[in-house]
């Protein structure tokens, strides 16, 4: 008798200890990160293109008559060319002209049109954010080159 007591009190205590065992253990709580609104990114994206190009426009000096000489006069032995866009949205917008040795950002208005003089016979990627649409290319520029933008 005093074996089955004994028995009997081990297993209590055996499985006492098991389910405090399994109270006292925590298990990791798993929350799902939160994910922004395309509706925030998008307003995110439109106020820091605007900003970028309300400052922009403060500092920025066109090279229009450069352009038009160049388009208007036989340029073919000079050494740069010029690239001009035409933004037919209702957004303003910052182009942004890199290549090699060369950096711009150029604000162009809604329904305006912007341009640069670049040296010719070179790589220019050429991007931009349009009423929250990217635009990007890569471009080998020999001869002037002008682009239509729409949303």
């Amino acid at each position: 008798m005093k074996k089955l007591l004994l028995f009997s009190l081990f297993i209590i205590l055996f499985l006492n200890s098991c389910s405090t065992a399994n109270q006292n253990t925590k298990q990791p709580t798993r929350r799902p990160s939160p994910t922004p609104s395309n509706i925030r990114i998008k307003t995110n994206s439109v106020t820091q293109t605007e900003r970028e190009y309300q400052a922009l426009l403060k500092t920025y000096k066109p090279e229009t008559a450069e352009v038009l000489n160049s388009l208007l006069n036989d340029s073919s032995n000079s050494p740069t060319v010029s690239i001009s866009v035409e933004n037919k949205s209702n957004c303003n917008m910052v182009l942004t002209i890199s290549g090699k040795n060369y950096f711009k950002k150029i604000p162009i208005g809604a329904n305006k049109i912007g341009s640069a003089m670049v040296p010719k016979n070179q790589n220019y990627n050429v991007s931009g954010m349009l009423c929250n649409s990217v635009y990007e290319k890569t471009k080998y520029v020999t001869n002037s080159f002008s682009i239509k933008l729409s949303n």
